[in-house]
């Protein structure tokens, strides 16, 4: 178990420029910490399609597509995550819901960490409560923290 509170940032097998990370790490650390959590080391990996299809298959022996899969090694409150989110599906579901690549990658991102404080996403009531908290904690990114939402 980790004393200190580290975030990781890993690129496999694309190419991607990743901006605001400083802020970003601040925003994780602040909605951990509010959903009374801490977090002793989260890695991101950035990766195609294909890289987290393999995962998938793998590992949770599904045969599709997905933006994440979160690994879960946490221990009680102290948060502890391998993280794995495929660009090309975000950029995706960007176009297919009609929002920036910028707002759906902080989705993803505080997506992975809410199912690490124990929200779930599988009924409509979960969904509905992972969305509002999504949405809660991108408007605290935005305020509080400055990271642009984007342009379409």
């Amino acid at each position: 178990m980790s004393s200190t509170s580290e975030i990781f940032f890993h690129k496999e097998d694309i190419s991607f420029r990743f901006l605001h990370k400083e802020q970003i790490i601040q925003w994780i650390k602040e909605v951990a910490k509010k959903e009374k959590k801490s977090i002793g080391y989260i890695n991101y990996v950035f990766c195609s399609d294909n890289y987290l299809l393999e995962l998938n298959k793998d590992y949770l022996n599904h045969k599709t597509l997905t933006d994440i899969i979160t690994f879960d090694n946490s221990d009680g409150t102290l948060i502890e995550s391998d993280i794995f989110i495929s660009i090309e599906r975000v950029r995706e579901n960007a176009a297919r819901f009609e929002t920036t690549f910028q707002l759906e990658f902080y989705r993803v991102l505080i997506h992975g960490v809410l199912h690490l404080c124990g929200y779930k996403d599988k009924k409509e009531e979960e969904k509905n409560l992972m969305r509002e908290k999504e949405n809660k904690y991108i408007t605290l990114l935005n305020t509080k923290y400055n990271v642009p939402r984007g342009t379409k």
